[in-house]
């Protein structure tokens, strides 16, 4: 499974139905369970962005999928991060001659 970090921001029909989220999330969850990924975590924060969610998802097809589905219901605006794991990392590093 390949990790994503997503940054979200609540528009402002999001922000309106604040109330709501918990029970969007939880749709969110059970979506992305249902495309065979994974919520690894999630987080409301302070600052640039209002929510970080990590998640496993089988592919970049199924998490680009996963993404336009959550924006398409016009409670946030997303910004979806492919990571690399620090083994991955060392090898891309190690790989530049």
């Amino acid at each position: 499974m390949t990790t994503y970090v997503m940054l979200a921001n609540w528009t402002e029909q999001g922000i309106l139905k604040a109330k709501e989220s918990p029970r969007r999330l939880d749709a969110a969850k059970k979506a992305l369970k249902d495309m065979s990924g994974e919520f690894k975590a999630f987080y409301l924060t302070m600052g640039d962005y209002d929510m970080v969610a990590i998640f496993e998802a089988p592919d970049d097809a199924v998490a680009a999928r996963f993404s336009l589905q959550i924006g398409m219901l016009g409670n946030v605006r997303t910004h979806t991060l492919k990571a690399f794991p620090e083994a991955a990392y060392r090898e891309i590093i190690n790989s530049l001659g």
